[in-house]
């Protein structure tokens, strides 16, 4: 038998990596990076320079997301949120975990979306507190379609005015089911006390979209009013929420 030729591992090695193709990690072309950026650089643009008007809301929610999602393109979850919920409103309402049951949906992107919500309960509200209501009825309105109208579950708010109707709190009370929030009339009457509150607005929503009161709601507002009325605070409204528009118990002869 023929003896094998001898090769050293410093011979074979610089001829084996010469030989081997590189494998190059997989993802998106410099081309269509750069297709991305200009997107974002002309929505941007649009955006400024013709204000929101100039956007539809499922671009406004493509550049929101910008700031979970710093590479890539966001117009499909954008729209992909905007199909599912409805609407801009109903996408930035929906609770975290409905967020979640849409693909590209992570933690970063509920951080997101739910700090845009914030933001803009918190500008509607500053128009209301501590200022006559009266005279800022349509804010107060604007208000609460903002921070309930979308809510997947009802939630009972009582807004505490003084003796001049100045705003001068505006507090949850309860949260309860997609028909039904449990409500302690004697609990709403004490804090009004705490507050030194002499009038009270109470606001609830209707998951439904329906604001049309229910039995219950009717005589819970009743309660209320017949508890309050010992300490001579009075009941100025009981708005429902619904998903387009609002009721008036006092514009409806409730009150």
């Amino acid at each position: 038998m023929s003896e094998q030729p001898a090769f050293s591992f410093e011979e074979v090695l610089p001829r084996f990596v010469k030989a081997t193709p590189v494998r190059r990690a997989s993802g998106p072309s410099k081309g269509a990076e750069d297709h991305r950026l200009k997107h974002r650089d002309r929505l941007r643009a649009r955006f400024t320079e013709g204000g929101p008007d100039a956007v539809p809301d499922y671009e406004l929610l493509e550049m929101v997301l910008y700031g979970a999602i710093l590479r890539g393109d966001t117009k499909p979850l954008a729209k992909r949120l905007i199909a599912h919920f409805g609407d801009l409103n109903r996408v930035l309402a929906a609770p975290p975990a409905r967020l979640k049951e849409i693909e590209g949906v992570g933690d970063k992107v509920v951080f997101q979306l739910k700090l845009i919500e914030a933001v803009g309960h918190r500008m509607a509200r500053a128009k209301v507190m501590q200022k006559p209501i009266l005279s800022s009825w349509d804010a107060l309105l604007e208000y609460c379609q903002t921070a309930m109208a979308h809510r997947d579950i009802e939630q009972f708010r009582v807004l505490y005015l003084d003796r001049k109707n100045v705003l001068i709190a505006d507090e949850a009370q309860a949260e309860g089911t997609v028909d039904h929030v449990p409500v302690y009339p004697r609990e709403v009457v004490k804090r009004a006390l705490e507050l030194n509150a002499t009038a009270l607005i109470l606001v609830h929503n209707h998951p439904s979209g329906d604001p049309t009161p229910s039995q219950s709601d009717i005589e819970m507002t009743f309660a209320i009013r017949d508890a309050a009325e010992i300490f001579n605070i009075t009941i100025h409204d009981h708005l429902v929420i619904g998903k387009a528009r609002e009721l008036s118990f006092r514009s409806e002869g409730y009150l």
